[in-house]
């Protein structure tokens, strides 16, 4: 709004300093702090407004230490995130760029179904919240509105290179007045003059399902490629097959975000450091210098996706200010479906999503070890006629406090794990 405002204000008055505005690093060094003052700030003013209306935690008692006394403490501070996240991206992000209208879409619908399951916990008095179906339908159908925009949408393009020494003519009603003048080739397509210091070739923007593949050297997979063994006609289920992986990453990293919000700060870390990474990946593949050098993908516009991560990495810490042990608030299902589903989406636009098992492994392993845990007792049960367990509880965070461990102690060594992660993930980008 604020970036719109200024432009055109700009072109009219000429006043110094405006064109600062145009710069994404800065923009999104204002979109931290403004989140960081909304969360602090405001943040101390919701908790007391949830907790005069008793939205407090029900804690089941699983015989961990500390339980007693969460008992009650204020929930739904979700809300505090998303506030962060929305009012800074609003403000200072360009608007009319697809993939923070794609990231705005994603906030507020993963924000409403976190809501919806609190508000039925909190209000209904029902501990169960909302039923699984209509979790996985809400993410399934987010999953649909972000695939389905990405394959068709005109503005979601990617660059690929046509030749080295493409047979090209000039376009004879190219624009003048020292404007650079606009290639096609003898197919009728635009070109895009790279000049690189080893010589010159071209490109174009096309729509693309390809994606980048880490630790390979030519790093580039194309999901339509998954059905090519149906033959010649297999790019016509290319739709079908990207939704599909888009579904799957979508609901999987929202619920792993879920489930690791058990203990105070857990979660509200571990997101902040993978939010970072994430701004650094959508910088270099919004970069078309950048992009080339690493050669990864450049995606056009992407790079304004820097602004959301700024926002979204600053709500994290500054909820972190009261969800760090002891905890003043839970940011409730309200929070961490909203987390996931921001995490997923964003990676998977800026094609980096299958580094999710890397960067978001923390998320994954909670994820594998309630997976393992509930189906090793099953098949106990049915084999025995009695269960048995792996992990003394799950998830994972749970079997380190029955072990004795702090939950303080439990959250730092997490966190450390995250960052070893977020480097390893960057080091992907070079180590091919």
């Amino acid at each position: 709004m604020l970036y719109h405002l200024i432009t055109y204000l700009d072109k009219l008055f000429d006043f110094p300093g405006s064109g600062l505005i145009q710069f994404i690093s800065f923009r999104a060094g204002l979109a931290m702090i403004l989140s960081l003052i909304i969360t602090t700030v405001y943040g101390s003013r919701l908790i007391n407004y949830l907790r005069y209306k008793q939205v407090g935690e029900t804690v089941r008692n699983l015989g961990l230490e500390g339980q007693v006394q969460k008992q009650g403490t204020p929930t739904m501070g979700g809300l505090i995130i998303i506030a962060g996240v929305l009012i800074p991206t609003i403000l200072l992000a360009r608007l009319d760029n697809i993939y923070v209208i794609l990231m705005i879409i994603t906030t507020v619908w993963m924000g409403c179904i976190g809501f919806l399951d609190d508000y039925i916990k909190v209000f209904r008095k029902n501990k169960e919240g909302l039923a699984g179906k209509f979790k996985i339908v809400g993410q399934v159908g987010l999953s649909l509105i972000i695939g389905w925009t990405m394959f068709f949408h005109p503005s979601i393009l990617v660059r690929q290179t046509v030749s080295e020494v493409p047979a090209v003519v000039k376009n004879q009603n190219a624009p003048k007045a020292g404007l650079k003048e606009q290639i096609i080739n003898e197919k009728g397509e635009k070109l895009i003059r790279v000049e690189k210091s080893n010589g010159v070739y071209y490109a174009k923007d096309v729509k693309s399902t390809i994606t980048n593949i880490p630790f390979y050297k030519n790093n580039e997979f194309d999901y339509a490629k998954v059905l090519k063994f149906l033959g010649d006609d297999y790019e016509k289920y290319a739709l079908v097959v990207f939704l599909l992986f888009v579904i799957v990453i979508i609901t999987a990293v929202s619920n792993g975000a879920n489930i690791t919000d058990g203990i105070d700060g857990l979660a509200t870390g571990t997101s902040a450091i993978i939010g970072i990474t994430l701004a650094l990946l959508a910088y270099v593949s919004g970069n078309t210098i950048i992009a080339d050098y690493l050669k990864i993908i450049y995606i056009p516009n992407s790079g304004e996706l820097v602004v959301f991560a700024a926002a979204f990495v600053g709500a994290c810490i500054g909820f972190l200010w009261y969800n760090a042990y002891p905890a003043q608030v839970f940011m409730g299902d309200t929070g961490s479906l909203t987390i996931g589903g921001i995490i997923a989406v964003f990676a998977i636009m800026i094609r980096k999503e299958l580094l999710i098992p890397v960067l978001c492994g923390v998320f994954l392993v909670e994820n594998l070890s309630v997976i393992i845990q509930v189906s090793w007792f099953k098949y106990t049960k049915k084999k025995y006629g009695e269960g048995r367990r792996v992990f003394l509880m799950s998830p994972l965070h749970h079997h380190f406090q029955k072990k004795g461990y702090h939950e303080s102690k439990i959250v730092s060594r997490f966190w450390i794990i995250g960052i070893i992660l977020a480097i390893i993930t960057i080091v992907t980008l070079k180590l091919r």
